[in-house]
């Protein structure tokens, strides 16, 4: 059976608009116009995603997010017309797995759904624990360190490098990694370059030197040191 999507929004044609692009792209579609009403139909139907607008009546969008994340592991994507990095970051911390603000493109939307709809299956796996030179990063404990010492990373800056540095010599592009880590925290390409810049600056501190390197025109790599 097709898997069941979630659309929440209180814009009517929004939420046509994602129906009915998902439903020709073979997926089952319900959908709610307020919070209280996604929450009664998400305990019911048992959605295999949910696509969630920030902005709702009754119950907003991130209690929304906090309860179900309290009751259940469903990907949730936020929706939102706030395009703001404080924001994003926001409805990531709360729970969301991707972030795309509005207006949006139907393609990229169902390019998402399914990408966290393969890693919520486990299609998508990566070594648990990465070694590259003198980093090593182990997934499961949520740690990075580099020549032995722990690097204090934010839970984006971790996925990123752990992208990068589990495929090292591998140059990505600004949409790859948008992509690949489902968006989170990354809708826009200069919040990429920001993380970058970041997680650049934490990885000198404790090595002295860059790891990652800047194609320019294209994106970025990880290189062993």
């Amino acid at each position: 059976m097709p898997p069941l999507i979630l659309v929440v929004d209180d814009e009517p044609k929004v939420a046509r608009l994602a129906r009915d692009y998902l439903e020709k792209n073979g997926f089952r579609v319900t959908t709610a116009a307020d919070g209280q009403s996604a929450l009664t139909i998400a305990r019911r139907e048992k959605p295999d995603l949910i696509i969630l607008d920030l902005m709702l009546p009754q119950i907003d969008g991130r209690e929304v997010c906090r309860i179900l994340r309290r009751e259940s592991d469903v990907p949730i994507i936020m929706l939102t017309a706030l395009s703001e990095e404080i924001d994003q970051v926001t409805g990531l911390e709360i729970g969301a797995d991707d972030y795309i603000t509005k207006p949006f493109s139907v393609r990229a939307l169902v390019a998402r759904v399914r990408a966290l709809l393969r890693r919520a299956r486990g299609d998508v796996k990566a070594p648990s624990v990465i070694r590259a030179g003198r980093l090593e990063i182990d997934a499961e404990k949520y740690l990075a360190t580099l020549d032995g010492s722990p690097l204090k990373l934010t839970p984006n800056e971790f996925k990123l490098l752990h992208l990068l540095a589990s495929r090292a010599g591998q140059t990505f592009t600004r949409e790859q990694l948008l992509d690949d880590l489902h968006g989170a925290a990354f809708s826009m390409d200069r919040s990429v370059d920001s993380h970058i810049k970041n997680l650049r600056k934490k990885l000198e501190t404790t090595s002295g030197e860059s790891m990652i390197e800047t194609v320019y025109g294209i994106g970025y790599r990880f290189v062993e040191k």
